[in-house]
């Protein structure tokens, strides 16, 4: 079996625990406005790799990775679903930690028995909500954020380690009522083990030029890092005052 892969990245820092070897998947349903890679939307395009080959190229470096993994983005790695669980199942054979990142918009698209079968062979998800507000949501994504929601409860009832990412974009993202609404969400996540707030940037505005792609948030200037440090503070205190509300 073999998947569409956009492209791999040996010493990943910043996509799940540890240094990491990162899996770029090709395909992405998902049209943000902000996003920076807009050259993974095409499917069925990419170079084809077999798992082993991905996990042979991993082997390669793996003194690097003792306290890291692999990590499967995008793109949608989920859109490849047979292909995904394929290559995570032979990396725990060879005991190597498993981190998937993903949007969750393919949820309620295919079988809860292929969600599972997935999830058995996770280590973490890093799940990316784009928006509380679901009308919001919709005119940043194109999607409703009810599959996201809904994934991010079944990963908890799987007991899979979550680690949540919410891109801080200006004048879209950063008002106080969804950040707390936010915060208010991710008590309900009894598994969850990080909060990445990651501010906007517009590096990838050269890419859409290249694409002969217009770039939606031209007129966005990007978030600087006391803003997102700012926005987890308030998203947290939201989360704790929930979780004070449901011990009384």
């Amino acid at each position: 079996m073999e998947g569409y892969i956009h492209s791999t990245e040996s010493f990943g820092t910043v996509d799940g625990p540890g240094v990491r070897f990162v899996i770029f998947f090709q395909g992405c349903p998902m049209r943000c406005l902000y996003c920076h890679n807009p050259d993974t939307w095409p499917v069925g395009r990419g170079k084809k790799a077999s798992a082993e080959e991905l996990l042979d190229a991993y082997e390669r470096n793996k003194e690097f990775y003792k306290n890291g993994g692999i990590t499967c983005t995008g793109g949608e790695p989920m859109m490849q679903m047979e292909f995904l669980t394929a290559l995570f199942r032979e990396a725990k054979k060879r005991s190597i930690h498993t981190c998937l990142d993903t949007s969750g918009i393919v949820f309620g698209s295919v079988g809860l028995s292929e969600i599972d079968a997935l999830l058995s062979v996770t280590d973490m998800v890093m799940l990316d909500i784009k928006h509380i507000d679901q009308k919001k949501h919709i005119a940043l994504t194109g999607h409703s954020n009810e599959r996201i929601l809904a994934f991010a409860r079944h990963i908890c009832e799987s007991n899979t380690d979550l680690w949540i990412r919410h891109v801080l974009v200006p004048k879209w993202t950063d008002d106080r009522e969804s950040l707390e609404q936010l915060g208010c969400f991710l008590s309900e996540l009894k598994t969850l083990k990080g909060l990445d707030i990651l501010p906007y940037h517009n590096m990838g505005i050269e890419k859409y030029k290249q694409l002969n792609l217009p770039y939606p948030l031209e007129d966005i200037e990007p978030a600087s890092m006391d803003m997102a440090e700012n926005a987890r503070k308030i998203i947290l205190n939201s989360l704790k005052k929930a979780l004070r509300r449901e011990r009384e």
